[in-house]
């Protein structure tokens, strides 16, 4: 009684779900494997484009507080 009770669940197991598991799987290895689509890239380049503004943005902050409090720095 036991054994039917675990083979059928286990069967419909192995011929459904694992190999439609394996398929999805592998099919977004795949996918992720591709790269950057090109909305991503343009994404990409820019928020890079974002941080180089801010990051000038930064070092002009950075002169100004070096220039009217020295030792801002060190608090």
């Amino acid at each position: 009684m036991s054994m039917g009770f675990i083979s059928v669940p286990l069967v419909v197991f192995m011929i459904v779900v694992a190999p439609l598991w394996l398929i999805l799987h592998y099919r977004s290895k795949r996918k992720s494997g591709e790269g950057l689509s090109g909305e991503d890239h343009q994404k990409l380049e820019t928020l890079v484009a974002r941080a180089e503004v801010m990051q000038e943005r930064i070092a002009t902050l950075e002169r100004i507080l070096d220039a009217e409090a020295p030792l801002w720095r060190q608090k």
